[in-house]
């Protein structure tokens, strides 16, 4: 009989459940991660019992009752909070969504059969073993996401289900059964009913995966449901010598590029629509295509994007940021880094070199060498300049405003103007960032300054 470990909690929860009569079993996601040997995030539980019979069974608990009425509460333990629901079935889904309603059951199989994927569908009570009515052990397996009977059935009761499986593709490197690709094509429009705070969660996720490559190219369908700009780079050729790919192809491989490299959501959000502006400038003459000037519409574009998302504000200006800025050619010398650095900042100048670098290598095999190599090398001296304590924005600065009124300099704007061009040429490296030097140079030019 297979066998899971469990955490104690739920180990002590299951127990009481069983002693007064009820059947209790982890199920879900904790099932699905424990056989394919990843630490569960969560452990949900589930039971016969009745809400108000779990109420009783945990009278002296520290109890949250998190949607009561369809069945679910949490129970705070020492090593974490477990959610305890009772066997369920669902009603008709008008909303996409969910539930108009919802019956309590006593059919372990019955609360099974309404969950998305087979290996979603599983359950484990260390008495009876594992309960898998819908092979979800053969399909983990076999590496393979499909949904618990009618696909059409389960993505019309939840659309969140299509981004769901991309997600699950993406990150755990499945294949989506045939049966669950078509009807994600067929119904993908559902997408449009759901929450657009939830489709950004999943987008995030699936755009981490290790496999995010073949899910955005095989269901663009999906992705520009989600994200309607960038549909006219789908299929748009480049004609460029410096490119082998469509402009969505481009994208999508710039993304998965990211993959090897970091996880970080503003960097995956600026990869994902740096180019969305280019079938809007695109000019072609006896050299071939061009998109002067796309930086600027694709970061006109990706603020309405990233708005429509609901990202924060400062996400938004973030991601927003490196749209604009990916396509600057940045020199690896110590005066070009220092400018990037007060332009943007140590964290977005550190995001932006690898936009860039993810943005080379979708580039056109052969072609991206020497792009990449100036890249990595400004990426070592913008390290060096941070470890050197290197001077680029005023708080740096060995003066301020305080040293120069009190050197005799009026108050206004001028000691601004000053500080700045003293800035300046610390950055440039004309002079050095030292208080007596830079106050001399202060008072014997304020006036031309």
């Amino acid at each position: 009989m297979i066998e899971i470990s469990l955490p104690h909690g739920a180990t002590k929860i299951i127990n009481l459940l069983t002693k007064r009569g009820f059947d209790a079993y982890v199920v879900g996601g904790c099932v699905r991660d424990s056989l394919y040997n990843i630490p569960p995030k969560d452990w949900d539980i589930c039971t016969n019992a009745k809400p108000e019979e779990m109420l009783r069974c945990f009278n002296g608990f520290k109890v949250i009752e998190t949607g009561l009425k369809h069945g679910t509460i949490t129970i705070v333990l020492d090593d974490g909070a477990y959610e305890v629901t009772t066997f369920r079935t669902d009603g008709v889904y008008t909303d996409n969504r969910h539930p108009d309603e919802v019956w309590f059951t006593n059919n372990l199989q019955s609360d099974l059969e309404r969950r998305d994927f087979t290996i979603n569908a599983m359950a484990y009570n260390p008495t009876v073993g594992l309960v898998d009515p819908f092979g979800g052990q053969e399909d983990l397996k076999n590496r393979r996401i499909a949904c618990v009977g009618n696909a059409d059935d389960r993505f019309n009761e939840d659309a969140l289900r299509i981004m769901r499986a991309l997600r699950f593709s993406s990150c755990y490197g499945f294949d989506i059964e045939k049966s669950t690709e078509e009807s994600i094509h067929k119904n993908v429009g559902l997408l449009n009913n759901i929450a657009v705070e939830r489709i950004t969660q999943e987008l995030i996720k699936l755009l981490g995966g290790m496999d995010v490559l073949p899910v955005l190219l095989n269901y663009s369908d999906v992705i520009t449901t989600i994200i309607p700009e960038l549909s006219p780079c789908v299929g748009f050729d480049q004609n460029n010598k410096y490119h082998q790919y469509t402009v969505y192809d481009h994208i999508a491989h710039a993304v998965d590029h990211y993959v090897f490299r970091g996880n970080n959501t503003v960097v995956k959000m600026a990869l994902l629509l740096h180019d969305i502006g280019k079938p809007f400038c695109y000019s072609e003459d006896e050299r071939g295509g061009h998109t002067y000037g796309h930086n600027i519409i694709s970061h006109k574009i990706a603020r309405q994007v990233v708005e429509r998302l609901r990202f924060d504000k400062r996400t938004q200006n973030e991601i927003t940021e490196l749209v604009l800025y990916h396509d600057d050619r940045i020199e690896p010398t110590q005066k070009s880094i220092r400018r990037l650095l007060n332009r943007i900042g140590e964290q977005q100048a550190h995001r932006l070199l690898q936009v860039r670098i993810c943005d080379c290598l979708a580039h056109k095999a052969g072609t991206q060498n020497e792009f990449i190599r100036k890249c990595t090398e400004s990426i070592d001296i913008l390290s060096c300049i941070i470890d050197e304590a290197q001077c680029f924005n005023l708080k740096h600065l060995a003066i301020n405003g305080t040293d120069l009124i009190n050197a005799g300099i009026p108050e206004g704007r001028q000691i601004g103007r000053i500080l700045n061009k003293l800035l300046d040429l610390v950055i440039e490296g004309t002079i050095q960032n030292q208080r007596e030097p830079l106050l001399e140079l202060a008072l014997n030019e304020r006036t031309a300054v």
